[in-house]
């Protein structure tokens, strides 16, 4: 499990620049082809996106600290902010491409979750075994998201989201470690690394959206 974390780990600092560089690249590529968009309904979207990404990590990292506390109700109330989140954002696609999409979303979210809960779990039991099947559902299900956010956006490259939900789980499961080991000097800084990366990926499906349906900014 060790190798598994390090693997990551890597996978997120080489990710991290990359990233950026993409949403760098978008701004000067993906724009134009928005040429019609309001750029003040954009920066508006953009707004939106990136705080409901910060809530999702902001709620998960809840339910991790109320996991290594053992208290069962905070545990509770987290994870149903977990889920109102999960919704929020499925939601959000729902004015561009219908009810069963932004279903569809929530269901694939709520897998990323399991996952995401399962490795924690795993973390806290110290069971490399269950955190090994952890990353492998969380890999598929960023799969599955890839492929579901590419099909219905030609300007959201399916292989650059897998890189970004990669590095994005690895942020969570490099968190969990260092909150049960009560490294908060360096959770701190992943926190940190944590929100830059998650804005990169609201900007990056903002972007993709004003591409596609200037007309709806």
């Amino acid at each position: 499990m060790g190798n598994m974390i390090r693997a990551l780990s890597v996978l997120m600092l080489t990710l991290s620049p990359i990233a950026c560089a993409h949403s760098a690249d978008s701004s000067a590529t993906a724009m134009p082809q928005a040429a019609a968009a309001h750029p003040i309904k954009v920066a508006e979207t953009k707004a939106v996106l990136r705080d409901l990404w910060l809530g999702h990590i902001l709620s998960i990292r809840n339910v991790a600290v109320a996991t290594m506390d053992k208290n069962a109700s905070a545990r509770s109330v987290a994870e149903a902010g977990v889920v109102a989140n999960a919704e929020q954002i499925a939601r959000s696609i729902e004015p561009f491409y219908g009810k069963p999409a932004a279903d569809k979303l929530f269901t694939l979210l709520a897998g990323h979750y399991q996952g995401i809960r399962e490795h924690l779990d795993a973390t806290v039991a110290g069971s490399a075994s269950q955190q090994d099947e952890a990353v492998k559902a969380l890999t598929a299900n960023a799969a599955e998201i890839a492929t579901f956010l590419s099909g219905a956006n030609p300007n959201l490259p399916k292989d650059t989201l897998m890189g970004l939900l990669m590095a994005h789980a690895a942020h969570h499961l490099t968190q969990f470690q260092q909150l049960k080991d009560g490294d908060y000097a360096h959770e701190a800084e992943t926190w940190k690394g944590m929100k830059q990366h998650i804005y990169v990926v609201a900007d990056a499906l903002t972007q993709a959206l004003a591409a596609q349906f200037p007309a709806r900014f």
